[in-house]
C-alpha cells in the first residue's frame, strides 16, 4: 500500500503532528504551533496505536478525530534505517520542519542512503537550506544528503547540512537557548542578540585556522564558521561564494579591532556582502578544517549549541 509518511522533529519545546491529509495538516500544524511539549509525533499508514506520551492538549481533540485512520509513530524513537528499509518501492518520505529537523534525520540514518524520495516541506524558523538551494515550500533532498561533512567537537560527532557557527554566532544561539528556557513561548531576537553582544558582552579572540594543513593566525576575531552551504543563521549569507556541491567547505574568518567600525560592517552579511571588506574577512577553502580559539566560546551546528568550545574539525 502507498502512503506518505510525515515526520517533524522540531525542537524540545515544540510538538507538532502532521498528517497525510492537507486540510488535517493545515489544522494540525496551527493547533499546535504554539504547544510545548517534548512529544513529538507523526501518523502513517492506518488504523492508530496511540503512544503513551502525553499529546499537547491543543491537539487531543485532533488525534481523536484522525485516530481511526492512522497509526501513531513517536518519531523521536523509531530506528529510522530499518524504517526506511522496510518500505514499498514508490513510498515516498515527507520531513516536516526546517534545518533542525534536517540536520536530526542525516545524523539519524547516518551513512545510509535512502532507496525511496525523501521530500523536506517547509515549517522551520531559519529554512537557511531552502534559501540557499532557492527552494520554496517542499522539495526532494536525496541528492543533497549524499556525502555530507561531518564536524568533530567536545567528543562529539555529527554530520551537517549548512555550517557550523563558531564566535558570535555561537554566541547568539547560546543566548537563544536560555531565553527559551526561561520563557518558552518568546519569540528570539537574533539581531537584538548579536548587536548587545557585539557592544557589551561577546568578548573577540585569537583563532588559529588550518586548511588542508596550512595554518594562519588571526586577531580580534568575532566569529570563524565553517560552511557546506551559503547561509546560516535565519538568512546570514556568511559565505556568498560557497557551493554545497563542489565537495569543499568555506571558513570565513571575520574580525575587527574597532567595535563601532565592525557594527557598521556586520549588517552586510545578510546579502553577503561583508566580504568586500577584504581585511576584516578572510575566506579559506578546503576538504579538511580546524578552528582553534584562546578561550572556551559556544559553537553551533546547524543551530544546535555546544558549550565550552576550544577548538573544532571538519571534514568535507
Amino acid at each position: 500500500m502507498n502512503f506518505k509518511s510525515f515526520f517533524d522533529f522540531g525542537t524540545a519545546s515544540q510538538a507538532s503532528i502532521f498528517t497525510t491529509r492537507k486540510s488535517d495538516f493545515e489544522k494540525v500544524s496551527k493547533s499546535t504551533r504554539s504547544s510545548n511539549s517534548d512529544s513529538i509525533f507523526t501518523f502513517a499508514r492506518s488504523k492508530c496505536t496511540l503512544s503513551e506520551d502525553t499529546l499537547p492538549a491543543s491537539a487531543t481533540a485532533l488525534c481523536e478525530e484522525l485516530k481511526e485512520n492512522y497509526t501513531l509513530v513517536d518519531v523521536l524513537r523509531l530506528d529510522y534505517v530499518t524504517f526506511l528499509k522496510g518500505l514499498n518501492a514508490d513510498d515516498e518520505v515527507y520531513l516536516v520542519g526546517g534545518d533542525g529537523t534536517l540536520n536530526y534525520f542525516i545524523n539519524a540514518i547516518g551513512d545510509y542512503q535512502p532507496a525511496n524520495k525523501i521530500y523536506l516541506h517547509k515549517a522551520g524558523s531559519g529554512n537557511d537550506f531552502f534559501t540557499d538551494i532557492g527552494a520554496k515550500n517542499t522539495v526532494c533532498i536525496n541528492e543533497y544528503i549524499k556525502d555530507l561533512p561531518t564536524v568533530y567537537v567536545n567528543g562529539i560527532e555529527k554530520k551537517f547540512i549548512n555550517g557550523i557557527g563558531y564566535g558570535i554566532d555561537g554566541y547568539c544561539c547560546e543566548v537563544a537557548d536560555k531565553i527559551r528556557a526561561t520563557a518558552p513561548t518568546k519569540e528570539i531576537d537574533y539581531t537584538d542578540i548579536a548587536i548587545k553582544g557585539l557592544l557589551f558582552h561577546f568578548k573577540r579572540v585569537t583563532a588559529t585556522v588550518t586548511v588542508d594543513g596550512v595554518t594562519t593566525t588571526h586577531k580580534n576575531v568575532w566569529l570563524a564558521p565553517s560552511m557546506k552551504g551559503r547561509y546560516y543563521g535565519g538568512g546570514m549569507m556568511v559565505a556568498p561564494n560557497q557551493d554545497r556541491k563542489d565537495g569543499l567547505l568555506s571558513v570565513v574568518v571575520f574580525s575587527g579591532k574597532s567595535k563601532l567600525h565592525t557594527l557598521m560592517v556586520f549588517p552586510s552579511i545578510f546579502k553577503g556582502k561583508h566580504v568586500k571588506h577584504e581585511k576584516m574577512v578572510k575566506i579559506f577553502k578546503g576538504k579538511e578544517i580546524e578552528v582553534s580559539f584562546d578561550k572556551p566560546t559556544a559553537l553551533q551546528i546547524d543551530g544546535e549549541t555546544v558549550l565550552g568550545v576550544t577548538s573544532y574539525k571538519v571534514k568535507a
